[in-house]
């Protein structure tokens, strides 16, 4: 029961609860997790390919539900999360991805808006990632009160460097201490001009 008088009200300028929107490009849905993509995720996840950089290791199904779950609750506890990335032509899952704060122990992430992308290897080299990044830091430079996001990416992950610096990242550090292979990209938002770059 909600106390009397009690209105909730969305506010772009502050960071609150919400469900993920769902946004298109030429190509994708970038839509809320669903049960139905589990499947496909877990599969995704289990491929020594797609987690050569990232975790280094497959998961196991129980990981991967752990994972997944943490994707999908991130948007109704901080306003923003990870969504499925959807094939518009022929709704396959081809990856998934958004903006998080996974409280890593990384001290150059602490009070930042984390970047994260993956995708299917089927679908390497097609341009899926920039597209869906692209859109999702289009909604995150319209809607959160963040002066800059930043993102980790593997020093040997060079197709996922080339996405960053798309995106408009730059390298911030090329080494992480609490993860040495890995560098720290940051962007600065590009429209959210009433909070001042950090």
């Amino acid at each position: 029961m909600k106390p009397r008088g009690f209105r909730r009200q969305w506010r772009p300028d502050i960071i609150g609860p919400m469900d993920a929107p769902t946004l298109t490009t030429d190509r994708l849905i970038v839509r809320a997790q669903a049960l139905s993509d589990f499947e496909a995720y877990r599969a995704a996840w289990a491929d020594p390919e797609l987690t050569r950089f990232i975790g280094g290791a497959p998961r196991d199904r129980n990981a991967s539900w752990q994972k997944f779950l943490m994707g999908a609750g991130l948007w109704p506890v901080l306003g923003y999360g990870y969504w499925s990335f959807i094939d518009r032509q022929t709704g396959a899952f081809l990856g998934n991805g958004g903006l998080a704060q996974f409280e890593r122990g990384v001290a150059a992430l602490e009070g930042h808006v984390e970047a994260g992308w993956a995708f299917v290897p089927a679908s390497w080299g097609k341009g899926y990632a920039t597209e869906a990044m692209a859109t999702v830091l289009e909604w995150a430079d319209a809607h959160l009160p963040t002066a800059e996001i930043r993102a980790i990416v593997d020093h040997d992950n060079l197709a996922s460097s080339r996405v960053a610096e798309k995106l408009g990242f730059a390298r911030l550090l090329p080494v992480i201490p609490e993860i040495p292979q890995s560098a720290l990209w940051r962007r600065a938002s590009v429209s959210n001009s009433a909070f001042t770059k950090r």
